[in-house]
């Protein structure tokens, strides 16, 4: 077969994928936001555990709704850092109950974490250390296949842990291509999320 001949077969081939591709992105797409998602309804548990990271307050009002539909008895929130010299926890506390929940059904959890496996580093024996048996744990629904693979494989099998989604008011795992922002939490989660495959 002339060169020619075999560049014009692989031009064919590779626009029939291209058609293809574009014909069921849909598909595809709906796909790429789904997988990220993995999480189920709320169960009874010793404690819920909002991670850092939401600056929309969705997460600290999932957790916090939980709690008052009797699920657990306690929100423990993650403070990883200090914005404007005020700690993300204590933001997120002050905001629900600015939103009407109870101020003493939350207890910050400070610490100097930079991520999701730092989190789970630190957060892990601290919750060994409560005695803590089961445990949900309330993040973004983008987040929750991701912080779920981190923090089982950090604590272990000590405690059984279910997570719960927070909607997230950009992203939908079956429209994110729709909004640019939805765009940009898909494009960094699976980022992140390939990273933790390869260890990093």
């Amino acid at each position: 077969m002339s060169l020619l001949k075999r560049t014009g077969k692989a031009l064919a081939i590779l626009a029939g994928v291209v058609l293809v591709l574009a014909l069921t992105h849909t598909i595809w797409f709906h796909w790429l936001g789904s997988y990220l998602v993995q999480a189920g309804p709320p169960v009874k548990a010793d404690a819920v555990l909002v991670l850092a990271g939401d600056w929309n307050g969705d997460r600290i009002l999932k957790a916090a709704e939980v709690v008052k539909q009797g699920y657990a008895p306690i929100v423990l929130v993650s403070g990883p850092m200090n914005l404007y010299g005020v700690n993300e926890a204590s933001l997120a506390i002050d905001y629900a109950v600015a939103h009407g929940y109870r101020r003493d059904i939350f207890e910050p959890m400070l610490s100097g974490a930079f991520s999701t496996r730092d989190e789970a580093d630190v957060l892990g024996p601290e919750l060994a250390r409560r005695g803590v048996h089961s445990l949900m744990i309330v993040t973004s629904d983008f987040h929750t296949r991701r912080a779920g693979r981190i923090f089982r494989k950090a604590i272990g099998p000590g405690i059984d842990l279910h997570m719960v989604a927070s909607a997230d008011r950009h992203f939908s795992p079956g429209g994110w291509w729709k909004d640019r922002e939805g765009q940009k939490v898909l494009f960094f989660e699976w980022s992140k999320t390939i990273a933790t495959f390869l260890g990093r």
